[in-house]
């Protein structure tokens, strides 16, 4: 199998983006990226220190810069934070020079993810269910715009979602199975 374009995975915290990014990659055999990752090593902040610190805009300001380094290289698989797909300039870019997954979970999916970790800065209020569960409406139209949507079930696997996520792609001819 060949990747012709970045992927990146697009979607709400805890849907699995980095999960299936990396088990993606590795059937691909090609680089895994994650935008997060790369914004802590250059900033040498944790996220949530970056958000306490300099603010959402200053980070969604380094966040698109990461993003436009990370696609001027070769096809890789690049998670993203879950905020990223939201910017208009985010989404043209990613659409012009690779193609995104929308990993599409549903709120209780999600809360069983991300319940318990406490590096989620945009869920340290009062009530962290309500407000994943705002987010996911707020954001549902952004993701909706990803070139491909694969819907991630609780019951299955990394490589049962890896496999769903990798058969799209071959559909829409991002990925050339070798014959």
């Amino acid at each position: 199998m060949q990747l012709t374009r970045t992927v990146v995975m697009v979607g709400m915290m805890g849907a699995g983006k980095t999960a299936i990014g990396r088990a993606l990659a590795a059937r691909l055999g090609v680089a895994f990226e994650d935008s997060d990752a790369e914004i802590v090593a250059a900033s040498k902040f944790e996220i949530s220190e970056i958000f306490e610190r300099y603010g959402e805009d200053f980070f969604r300001e380094k966040e698109a810069r990461i993003i436009a380094r990370l696609l001027d290289g070769p096809p890789c698989v690049l998670s993203t934070g879950g905020g990223a797909w939201l910017s208009a300039e985010n989404r043209a870019m990613i659409a012009e020079r690779a193609v995104s997954v929308w990993l599409k979970a549903d709120l209780e999916l999600l809360w069983t993810r991300v319940r318990h970790k406490d590096t989620r800065p945009l869920l340290r209020t009062d009530d962290p269910r309500a407000t994943l569960a705002e987010l996911l409406v707020a954001r549902t139209p952004a993701y909706e715009q990803a070139a491909i949507t694969v819907e991630t079930r609780a019951h299955w696997s990394i490589d049962q979602t890896t496999e769903a996520v990798l058969k799209s792609l071959t559909g829409a001819g991002v990925v050339e199975v070798a014959r």
